[in-house]
């Protein structure tokens, strides 16, 4: 007798596992990023229109194919279509190339919890050398957070060439990193359903904590005006709206088949369109709450340098110019430069290289995104607190429940489909099926702590999912209108929920999500194309600064392969099943 499937305790324990899962570090790291690039509080209207023909959409579409199915991602789409089992593949390919990197997130967050229990924060200042005479040459030449970032996390060789030996540390932090994971997803959505409840709500206890933090940090509303102002010329601008669309396309997991794995354990009855409604308007909800938090971060951030360039400039030309104390202020500091100049040009003259221009505008232009935001951007705003220990402590743990929440989803759309199976689950328990993922994915994600991991770990980022994903939901929406059929969904979806599918959902599916999505991997497309030669940024430790250097040629056949090992699965499963089935059909007709 075939065993019954198992449930989610209740609709909310499914929803927190679908925000745990979606609310991830692209809502901290890249959309404050976006915000900065493309015109501020303007961003907003091209994010909101691509979440209302995007992003809703096609997360009800997901998760209206799990539940209605019950199957994981590979289950479920050969049910929609035998030749469609390549779509299912695709996914846990793309999954478990997520689940080798993304982990490694997490154990750089482990790596910096643990050292923020020291005081003072090992990044506030730079070490001294092997003689004790000075600080080390390299911190020198740059900040102590990115010398803490690069050296002493990463230790980073100056190229991809040079692979380096494994970081023992980093190698441990990972290993913990992996066990946390296993120890959450041990019995399936028995342990799953508890975990999410922290790893969803516990980020909000702490945004809030910072926004309260951040709101009260001298120059905060710099920040804020900074984001909130709308630089409205930047809607002509192509590359904005395929910054939202794009945003709102990865942001929500779409593709990965987590979703769909979720939806699978929810009740055949579920009301699946509100919660995809409830999921998508909470997950950018929260992007906009990171990024006031964010801004105020980057005000104080961006003030507190600005002053501090001011000071080092007035405390230079009062020793230079032996002028009185009180004498030069912030406020007259431009009319005594002009003053200085003119009354002494030959000295001011050979001045004038260490006289740095100190701009708050220039300071609040500086964009940075994923882990340079991370943990760089938001570890020099820490060092300058008050209580650093504690704002160190809360944010690294936050980051934790985040990057844990998402790999509870990532994890899930692997094994859904493996636990599917009979051929597996009748041979293996699920705890040795969830052990050996979790296990594969461990060892192979030891290159990301070598030397060159972080070069490796960029690789996988930039590549591995992009185009994949994009082809993949494109598949999905047209196998669902075309192949299945929009009709016969629609009455699936009505003994579902009850009542008949309003047109805005039937108009996206069929027509506006696919020419979107169609538009995007087109950009992506002809943008790899035209880039020419990839290239990377490393870090050179000589100059204390990054580099861009050239894709050696066996790193563009790993990008090529990542690419293509997911991509090919659609074609290739209904390659295999027109064989299958012509195979099967000669064998028949030979009988006969």
């Amino acid at each position: 007798m075939e065993k019954a499937r198992p449930l989610w305790d209740n609709p909310l324990q499914f929803v927190f596992a679908c925000i745990s899962y979606a609310v991830g570090l692209g809502n901290v790291w890249r959309f404050p990023y976006l915000c900065q690039m493309y015109g501020g509080g303007g961003f907003l209207i091209p994010y909101i229109i691509m979440l209302i023909v995007e992003g809703m959409p096609l997360l009800y579409l997901e998760l209206a194919v799990g539940q209605r199915m019950r199957k994981g991602s590979i289950g479920a789409w050969k049910i929609i279509s035998p030749y469609l089992c390549g779509v299912g593949v695709a996914s846990v390919v793309v999954s478990f190339f997520l689940s080798m990197y993304y982990n490694v997130i997490n154990a750089w967050a482990f790596w910096y919890l643990f050292h923020s229990f020291q005081d003072p924060l090992p990044w506030a200042t730079c070490p001294l050398n092997s003689n004790r005479t000075g600080y080390e040459e390299e911190c020198e030449k740059t900040s102590s957070t990115q010398y803490f970032w690069y050296r002493q996390t990463l230790n980073i060789s100056p190229s991809l060439e040079t692979s380096g030996t494994v970081q023992w540390e980093q190698a441990l932090c990972l290993i913990l990193a992996w066990l946390v994971v296993y120890l959450c997803i041990l019995r399936g959505t028995a342990s799953t359903g508890k975990v999410v409840y922290v790893t969803a709500s516990l980020p909000y206890c702490v945004l809030i904590i910072y926004l309260i933090r951040g709101l009260t940090l001298h120059g905060a509303v710099n920040g804020l005006i900074y984001m909130f102002t709308p630089k409205l010329e930047q809607l002509s601008n192509p590359k904005t709206w395929i910054s939202a669309a794009t945003q709102i396309f990865f942001s929500l997991g779409l593709g990965f088949g987590s979703l769909i794995a979720f939806a699978s354990y929810n009740d055949p009855s579920n009301n699946c369109e509100r919660h995809a409604i409830i999921v998508s308007l909470i997950n950018s909800t929260t992007s906009i709450f990171a990024s006031i938090v964010t801004f105020s971060i980057y005000g104080f951030k961006a003030t507190f340098n600005y002053e501090s360039c001011i000071n080092k400039v007035i405390l230079l030309l009062m020793n230079t110019f032996d002028l009185e104390e009180g004498s030069l202020t912030a406020d007259n500091l431009s009319e005594m430069k002009d003053y200085l100049m003119a009354a002494h040009p030959q000295e001011y003259a050979q001045l004038s290289p260490q006289l740095k221009n100190c701009s708050l505008e220039a300071e609040l232009d500086t964009a940075v995104q994923g882990t340079g935001l991370a943990f760089i951007v938001y570890s020099e705003a820490i060092k300058n607190m008050e209580v650093s220990q504690l704002y160190s402590v809360l944010y690294f743990a936050m980051l934790l429940m985040l990057g844990i929440g998402s790999m509870l989803g990532n994890t899930a759309a692997i094994l859904t489909p493996l636990t599917d199976s009979k051929a597996i689950t009748s041979r293996f328990s699920k705890e040795v099926i969830s052990g050996f993922v979790c296990f594969i994915n461990c060892i192979i994600g030891l290159i990301f702590t070598m030397e060159a991991g972080n070069y490796w770990f960029d690789i996988f980022n930039d590549y591995a999912a992009t185009l994949s994903l994009l082809l993949i939901v494109l598949v999905e929406t047209i196998a669902v209108c075309y192949i299945y059929g929009l009709r016969r969904f629609e009455k699936d979806l009505q003994t579902m929920i009850g009542r008949k599918l309003n047109w805005y959902w039937k108009a996206m599916w069929a027509f506006a999500s696919p020419l979107l999505i169609i538009s995007l991997f087109i950009f992506y497309l002809s943008d790899y194309i035209l880039t020419g030669t990839l290239q990377y940024q490393a870090w050179d430790g000589t100059q204390g600064q990054l580099v861009t250097r050239d894709y050696p040629s066996y790193a563009l056949a790993v990008i090529g392969l990542l690419v293509a090992s997911s991509t090919m699965c659609i074609p290739l499963g209904a390659l295999l099943t027109f064989i299958r089935k012509r195979l099967k059909r000669e064998r028949v007709s030979t009988v006969a």
